[in-house]
């Protein structure tokens, strides 16, 4: 009897202390909101290894790797966020956000408009398009995505209207 007391203590003992993906993810955040961009990395991809179907971590790590100019591992871990979960609109901003920053235009603008479509409540994916077309050289369509972000309430797109508006 002492020696399945001892086993059942031993066994709840070590489930207690076991890490499970959520944790990691928890710690991830964590790290990633304290600047430690590495270390929420590794976290992430602890909780992806434990529970490969957890698609907000691959978005998230793919957010640290955009932090990290790591712009290829961001888009692979975005695009294998929409490939899990392809009604997901912060995953197309952010991916737009990627090709923006790759200087891709065109598949920013693809990906905007995709999630404009599913939120169109969202003035950051309207300021990205702005500024998307303002590269693009469509001021207009640039103009009005401005003024529809500025309408939802984004400061920054009162500064881009006075930039690229005038």
């Amino acid at each position: 009897m002492k020696k399945l007391l001892l086993f059942s203590f031993l066994a709840l003992s070590t489930y207690s202390w076991s890490q499970t993906a959520e944790n990691y993810f928890d710690q991830a955040m964590k790290k990633s909101n304290a600047g430690n961009t590495q270390g929420a990395i590794a976290d992430y991809n602890k909780a992806i290894k434990m529970k490969p179907d957890f698609v907000v971590a691959y978005l998230n790590r793919g957010i640290e790797k955009i932090k990290l100019n790591d712009f290829q591992g961001a888009l692979t871990d975005v695009n294998k966020t929409i490939e899990m979960h392809d009604d997901n609109t912060y995953a197309y901003t952010t991916r737009a956000n990627i090709y923006y920053k790759l200087k891709d235009y065109k598949a920013a603008l693809k990906d905007c408009n995709v999630a404009i479509k599913l939120n169109s409540g969202d003035y950051i994916t309207y300021n990205l398009r702005g500024l998307t077309n303002v590269h693009l050289e469509d001021k207009k369509s640039a103009c009005a995505d401005f003024a529809k972000a500025e309408q939802l309430g984004s400061q920054s797109a009162t500064k881009n209207l006075k930039m690229f508006c005038k």
